[in-house]
């Protein structure tokens, strides 16, 4: 049989995941259970000692490699997406590079932010659809219904058990329908992962949606390699329609297989009281994470961010606390959270793209208090990594290092600092922040000027080819 390439998708935004997911920092990247973020853990379950393919968008590039670096023993083909066009496009590129590397791969597809309990059951499920897809046949894996979910897509199989041809795909219902298919027993949750013949998926796209094709074909072709990554040419990438693999594919292909995938634990973890169904939980029904006291409360979600949450008299209720903001929910309203990220959205908030700490590719800065010309960051930069040479034209800088040790420089000047020292950078200086040593440099940063936005940064050098 084709040797398999995992593709791994982590372009989602996981809106119903908010105040943990936002724009920048979505739910595939957070440790949302276990000790490993979603896209680890996908990861893991996935490659073995094949490097995997995994498509991602620019902004989450520096967090998406470290995250994989921890975890592969192969290192990831890492392709960016420069704009969002949905599954389709990114799968047809992953398929070409796929090709690529082996004209008779088969590509297993897999969303990052998807769990699995049981990874024997899971693996067993994919090598036995690798050998339909040896086969010709583009196989996707159906979920046997636990409820009448509104959430998820349902597929219908042409014969009950075990493999089969897709008799048809059907779109979210109402509560009604759902009801309707879960009872039939016809029916299966769309768990949006596939098994393909590289080849086999481009000539059946090629049938289907040739522009997708042409698009994602110049978009390789004009591709550069940028450190680590594959960066496909915007222009082209974006003359593809945005569509799902659904959409553009399998509702059109008769070679569409659905393959059960029994006993594997799955779940999408798309929203707060998915999340507490696969948790472990007390007696009382409750899951927590975090430091958490509860009294006279049963069936509730806890995800705390290290201050105390204390419950009194509670029941189905979700509290997930972040730095910046606090969401109190019904579970049985964990779909609706996407609203309020909409609201955050119109009001051009910044909660809805950001968490207070952001990470950069040499690290990360939390913004532990602000006012009028001034704010405070407290910096860590990872073991080897520098900031760029750089320049603010409204704000002076001081450092105070907590520990580790930092070379600075400052204009035509390079000092070494170790804990509690510090350095004071005026306004419009050429600076540089360096760890030169093996533990990580943590440091306080006390900002004052008339403009203290990101945006007033003029770079001059930079390792991360940033401008």
């Amino acid at each position: 049989m084709s040797v398999v390439i995992p593709v791994v998708l982590s372009g989602g935004s996981g809106t119903r995941l908010w105040p943990k997911s936002r724009q920048h920092y979505p739910k595939q990247l957070h440790k949302l259970y276990g000790d490993y973020s979603l896209l680890q853990h996908t990861v893991k379950r996935v490659a073995g000692d094949v490097a995997p393919i995994v498509v991602c968008n620019n902004e989450q590039r520096f967090m998406v490699a470290d995250q994989l670096n921890e975890v592969l023993k192969a290192k990831a083909d890492i392709i960016l997406e420069p704009t969002a066009r949905d599954t389709a496009p990114a799968v047809a590129v992953a398929a070409l590079h796929a090709m690529a590397r082996d004209p008779e791969a088969i590509i297993a597809v897999f969303a990052a932010d998807h769990l699995i309990k049981n990874t024997a059951a899971f693996n067993g499920a994919v090598q036995a659809a690798a050998i339909l897809a040896d086969e010709q046949k583009l196989v996707t894996f159906g979920i046997t219904p636990t409820k009448p979910e509104t959430g998820y897509g349902y597929i219908k199989a042409a014969e009950k058990g075990g493999a089969s041809a897709v008799a048809s795909f059907v779109e979210k219902p109402d509560s009604a329908t759902a009801e309707q298919y879960v009872a039939s027993g016809d029916y299966y949750w769309n768990s949006g992962m596939f098994v393909f013949k590289a080849a086999q998926l481009i000539a059946e796209l090629q049938k289907f949606q040739p522009e997708i094709i042409g698009a994602c074909k110049a978009a390789l072709d004009a591709s550069v390699q940028d450190l680590d990554f594959i960066r496909l040419d915007e222009a082209s990438f974006a003359k593809s329609p945005a569509i799902s693999v659904d959409y553009a594919l399998m509702e059109k292909t008769q070679q569409a297989w659905v393959l059960p995938l029994e006993d594997s634990g799955w779940s999408d973890i798309g929203s707060w009281d998915t999340l507490w169904d696969v948790s472990d939980k007390d007696a009382q029904g409750n899951a927590f994470v975090g430091d958490v006291i509860a009294k006279d409360s049963s069936n509730c979600y806890v995800n705390g961010n290290g201050r105390l949450v204390a419950l009194v008299g509670l029941e189905d209720i979700a509290v997930i606390d972040t730095a910046d903001a606090v969401l109190v929910i019904n579970k049985k309203n964990s779909q609706s959270v996407k609203a309020v990220v909409g609201d955050l959205k119109k009001e051009g908030r910044s909660e809805f793209s950001l968490h207070r700490e952001v990470h950069r590719p040499w690290g990360c800065y939390d913004s532990i208090d602000n006012g009028e010309r001034y704010q405070v960051k407290r910096i860590s930069v990872k073991p080897g990594a520098s900031l760029s040479l750089q320049m603010h034209h409204h704000r002076a800088e001081h450092w105070i290092v907590v520990s580790g040790t930092a070379v600075v420089q400052r204009g035509d000047d390079e000092m070494l600092l170790s804990e509690n020292q510090s350095v004071y950078i005026p306004l419009g200086e050429k600076h540089r922040l360096t760890n030169p040593g093996k533990v990580l440099l943590e440091l306080i940063e006390v900002q004052s000027g008339s403009y203290l936005g990101e945006d007033d940064i003029v770079r001059f050098e930079d390792v991360f080819g940033r401008t």
